[in-house]
């Protein structure tokens, strides 16, 4: 009977790392409402580079993130960096709150049913913050990069 157990395990483990976005594959495409409510495609963004970035009112290292990707946006939007902010809250006041407080001033989009969104099966989420790093051609190229590895990684696709 363990023997079922572990290999039940095992396999539910193999499953969850097959599922997980990969450097060099090519970011799927997501399509949620903005803070208005209207429609905003990841894909929209195609040609310039691209974070990602998965996250909720509700989590406070995710609310610990957001002064560093305020300066890194401002630092380096103009010459062509995006982020698309995608939250999972299911209380949209809370969202649009956290948005305000921080000054997030990026693409915001939500996908409203927390830990059961599509969004989070689509790219093999298990803990937020989750950032993808896509270059200007969609394909993804860091995962989960954070402070100068970010900033560097930034820096680098932008001369591309």
């Amino acid at each position: 009977m363990n023997r079922i157990y572990i290999t039940l395990f095992l396999l539910i483990i193999s499953l969850n790392l097959f599922s997980q976005m990969r450097p060099g594959q090519n970011a799927v495409d997501l399509s949620l409402p903005d803070l208005n409510g209207k429609t905003v495609s990841l894909s929209e963004f195609k040609g310039k580079v691209v974070l990602l970035d998965f996250w909720a009112s509700w989590c406070g290292p995710c609310r610990h993130n957001n002064p560093r990707l305020v300066k890194l946006y401002n630092k380096f939007h103009d010459k062509g960096f995006e982020i698309y902010g995608v939250s999972l809250d299911e209380d949209t006041k809370s969202w649009k709150k956290a948005v305000r407080n921080d000054k997030l001033s990026w693409v915001q989009v939500i996908d409203d049913k927390g830990w059961d969104a599509t969004s989070i099966a689509t790219y093999g989420i298990n803990f937020i913050p989750s950032s993808f790093l896509i270059d200007k051609d969609g394909v993804i190229r860091t995962i989960n990069a954070e402070g100068s590895e970010l900033e560097n990684s930034v820096k680098d696709l932008l001369k591309d």
